[in-house]
């Protein structure tokens, strides 16, 4: 049997001991330590080795956890600088703002949260007097990912500094008639406020990192200098388990990103209860990112321990606090000092003496109010070590109480986030805690007054200087008046219009050899931020290694394994690619932070993301929906994109519906092009509404969804005429009547409409030879580039209806007067087409791919969906025979003689 006392086999028996006698003295010194001493001091003794090693620059593994105490000690931290008790009563007007603002708006039932901000009020007020700095100054100052629950503090701030009045705060949830605030961080209900959206939870720590990165990236490429902006992100303790928190803290440490700082608000609470009530998430949260390489700052007790700290000369203090569940923290909270005395020092021989020396008072004070995220000078403390920090992201662990100073009803208690509202005697009581001159005859009829000390008073004045030094308001948001980027010469886009000739081009092969020549711009070139998650080979984007470069903060730092081949792989500090491995959440946080670059540093880059289009938006749809919301501006590509076009790859693989995703974000402009020349036309006119001259009344921030194949085929050459441009861009547009495309149907053939999307126009053209040569049906094909962009003009035809405008929707207009029944495909489900079904004047009947996919060929899958060239044939007869324009058996005949 093993000896369970022997020292196991460790990967250090590999290598040779030199000394086998002085490693034995090491191993007999920390028995002796654990036998004399115990095994709690044998444990602090090699925790302050690790910590010496680690200093020393000794390669060891690192320490994970620490003890449950603050990081810097008290004899350690620097003095508060400033006004402390001015920042007291400013913070004490925030407190109550924030609360009587959610009060006044919950008797319209419009909800609101108090709880989370009256937790984090000095995390916040700390960094608004002394670190985050504004846009007036240089640079573009700090980025600040603002938690959402606790935006009413934010108002109260921007309430007290004159940025917001009293109208403004009663309209807190009520945003309709246009005076109102937007319950959580939203830049696009309140643009010159709020930079980043944060309340889906998750995604404001991502966004963060990548932030960080982005402003890296923007330096290092010689954009813009800012490497004096600092991106601190406010999250919850419950945020963490969102996978996205933690998805990219390795990158982070990876790169060296020391100019991030998370500070997580451990009030120990979610929604619903505690957030790790049996174990201890501030512990976890510590391992987790010391393991992944962050310097970690803890701040979890106030100045009220100091003195218990200092009475704990045997550490059972301190390895009661490591033991303690933080559900029975919570509990704490809310009991008195008899059942503290009890139930935390009554477990330990040591701590029962301890508590001896301690007054009921003092032990309430530790339990109930005591926490190092209460304490600016606690705070600042933890801020100034995380800027000053180098070669590493920092975040703080900042220990609080949600509820704090609202009463017993509210702290620490496991409702607190869905109560809304304090009652009269609740905010006097808060009143007197608070210090604040607000007498009982201000609370006119039940109404809870806001406070305001005068825009004049010392408050004020001090708030407003603060900023000023820090350079201007924050958080604020900057439109600035940027010149529109010059138009790309018009080469790049004509050359696409003579077709491909004989050649089989795929549509994202066309795209990505349009990039290639938009790169090479003079004027704008350098804008262009193509994203791509670890597939660029897929996309035949490896031809842009060499000319571009993949971004890399450390350059190449070995010898490329191609480096002998034409297209090797190079990796450049100024490298423009981001090539981000595999992660489309990655990949669309870099995508968010470059599209909303013209707002954030005043510099318009012009990112691309390129994705396998099943994996985008049905992935990432939130983070598409974030982008909307922060303003963004840009181009995202599905590629190889529809559902029967990636032979073989199977249901995983094959998208039958991200048109139908995207057509759900109202800042997506959703393309499906069938031919590179409309890539060319859609691409151009994206780079004029989002970059270049607006039109009247036109909305910029708006972004692309274009879906292009990876099927190779014939390009054609664009259609002579007029409106064919304007055609692409609104969405539909005539590519052919039977007549132009040389077939001879009967003067007096039966004739219909095929309107096909994508790929699917190329089977609409195969149908149309067939409904001719072998059925005598005339058939013209249309091209529609954006069933969603055609519904959007014909909802806001409607719209118009309803003012009494007169106004007729463009689908409807393109085919008035076209003879017969329409009929539209594509390559996804066929709720993508039937968007526009309510607005075409003609009989409807639509084809699609519904259905999970399968691995096949693309004949084989297109014949299983119904949606192959002679698929088409007999629907359209179909359709022809219900009105009496053939004979019904031809519907029959052509099923069989197809083998449907």
């Amino acid at each position: 049997m093993t000896d369970p006392n022997a020292i196991q086999p460790s990967a250090l028996d590999q290598l040779p001991d030199r000394d086998p006698e002085e490693t034995a003295e090491w191993q007999a010194s920390l028995d002796a330590v654990a036998r004399e001493a115990g095994p709690h001091r044998a444990a602090y003794l090699m925790r302050r080795t690790l910590e010496r090693a680690e200093a020393g620059g000794i390669a060891l593994p690192k320490l994970l956890e620490t003890d449950y105490v603050n990081t810097i000690p008290t004899a350690a931290e620097p003095a508060l600088p400033g006004d402390p008790e001015m920042e007291a009563r400013i913070t004490a007007w925030n407190r109550w703002n924030a609360a009587a603002m959610v009060t006044r708006g919950s008797k319209y039932g419009v909800g609101g949260h108090i709880a989370t901000f009256a937790s984090a009020a000095w995390l916040y007020e700390t960094g608004f007097n002394h670190f985050f700095k504004g846009k007036e100054g240089d640079g573009s100052g700090d980025q600040l990912y603002i938690q959402g629950h606790a935006s009413p503090g934010i108002y109260a701030r921007a309430f007290l500094d004159g940025r917001l009045n009293e109208a403004h705060l009663d309209n807190f949830r009520q945003e309709a008639g246009g005076n109102g605030l937007p319950s959580y961080p939203h830049p696009r209900r309140l643009p010159w406020l709020w930079e980043f959206p944060t309340v889906s939870m998750g995604l404001g720590p991502l966004s963060a990192i990548y932030q960080a990165r982005f402003n890296r990236y923007l330096t290092n490429r010689g954009i813009k200098d800012v490497s004096a902006s600092h991106v601190w992100a406010f999250l919850g303790d419950g945020e963490m388990d969102e996978p996205e928190s933690t998805a990219a803290l390795a990158l982070a440490a990876r790169e060296e990103l020391d100019n991030l700082t998370f500070v997580i608000n451990c009030n120990l609470q979610r929604l619903d209860g505690p957030v790790r009530a049996n174990f201890k998430i501030v512990q976890e949260l510590e391992a987790q990112f010391r393991g992944a390489g962050w310097n970690v700052v803890k701040t979890l007790w106030g100045s009220a321990w100091d003195e218990l700290f200092a009475l704990d000369t045997t550490g059972a203090l301190v390895r009661r606090l490591r033991e303690v569940p933080d559900a029975q923290i919570q509990t704490y909270q809310t009991r008195d000092a008899a059942y503290i005395r009890a139930d935390f020092f009554g477990k330990d021989p040591a701590l029962a003496e301890m508590a001896k020396l301690l007054g009921d008072d003092k032990i309430l004070e530790c339990f109930h109010l005591s926490r190092g995220g209460h304490e600016a000078r606690k705070v600042y403390a933890a801020y100034k070590a995380a800027v000053e920090h180098k070669g590493a992201p920092t975040v703080i662990l900042a220990q609080t109480v949600k509820g704090h100073t609202l009463g017993e009803g509210f702290a620490s208690k496991n409702a607190n986030h869905q109560m809304k509202k304090l009652t009269v005697d609740e905010f006097k009581t808060m009143r007197d805690l608070l210090g604040l001159p607000i007498k009982d005859s201000d609370f006119a009829d039940g109404q809870v007054p806001y406070g305001h000390p005068g825009a004049d008073s010392p408050e004020v004045r001090y708030l407003q200087e603060r900023r000023a030094a820090l350079g201007g308001p924050a958080p604020a948001r900057r439109t600035h008046a940027l010149a529109p980027l010059p138009a790309p010469a018009e080469k790049a886009f004509a050359s696409f219009d003579k077709g491909s000739g004989s050649q089989n081009v795929a549509t994202t092969m066309a795209f990505v050899r349009l990039v290639k020549d938009l790169v090479r711009d003079k004027e704008t070139g350098r804008r262009w931020v193509p994203i791509v998650p670890d597939e660029a080979r897929t996309f035949g984007m490896e031809s842009l290694f060499p000319s571009l470069g993949i971004y890399s903060p450390k350059g190449q730092t070995y010898e490329p394994v191609d480096r002998d081949q034409l297209m090797y792989y190079k990796e450049a500090k100024n490298g423009q690619i981001l090539n981000e491995g595999i992660t489309e959440a990655g990949s669309m946080a870099d995508f968010i932070a470059a599209s909303s670059s013209y707002a954030t540093h005043g510099e318009a880059m012009i990112p691309f993301y390129i994705f396998y289009s099943m994996f985008g938006w049905q992935r990432t749809a939130d983070q598409m929906w974030q982008l909307g919301d922060q303003l963004g501006r840009g181009f995202l590509v599905g590629a190889t994109a529809g559902r029967t076009t990636l032979t073989g790859e199977g249901l995983q693989h094959a998208d039958g519906h991200s048109p139908v995703i995207a057509a759900t974000n109202p800042a997506a402009l959703t393309y499906d092009p069938a031919f590179a020349y409309e890539i060319a036309v859609i691409v151009r006119e994206g780079l004029r509404r989002m970059y270049g001259e607006a039109k009247p009344g036109e909305d910029q921030n708006v972004f692309y969804y274009l879906t292009v194949y990876n099927e190779p085929l014939p390009q054609p050459a664009k259609p002579a005429g007029l409106g064919i441009d304007e055609g692409i861009v609104k969405g539909l547009y005539r590519f052919n009547t039977v007549e132009s495309a040389g077939l001879s149907p009967a003067a007096n053939a039966p004739r219909i409409q095929l309107l096909g999307s994508g790929t699917a126009i190329h089977w609409a053209l195969q149908a149309q030879k067939l409904l001719a040569e072998e059925w005598g049906v005339a058939a013209d094909v249309w091209s529609a580039t954006s069933w969603s962009e055609l519904r959007r003009d014909a909802m806001e035809a409607d719209a118009a209806l309803l003012r009494g405008e007169e106004r007729v929707p463009y689908v409807r207009q393109a085919l008035q007067g076209a003879e017969g029944p329409v009929l539209a495909v594509s390559d996804y489900m066929r709720q993508v087409p039937d968007q526009i079904a309510q607005w075409v004047e003609q009989d409807w009947s639509s084809l699609g791919a519904d259905g999970f996919g399968l691995s096949d060929t693309r004949e084989a899958a297109r014949r299983h969906f119904g949606v192959d060239a002679e698929s088409i044939v007999v629907a359209a007869l179909a359709q022809l025979a219900k009105r009496g324009e053939v004979k019904a058996t031809a519907v029959k005949e052509a099923r069989e003689r197809y083998g449907l």
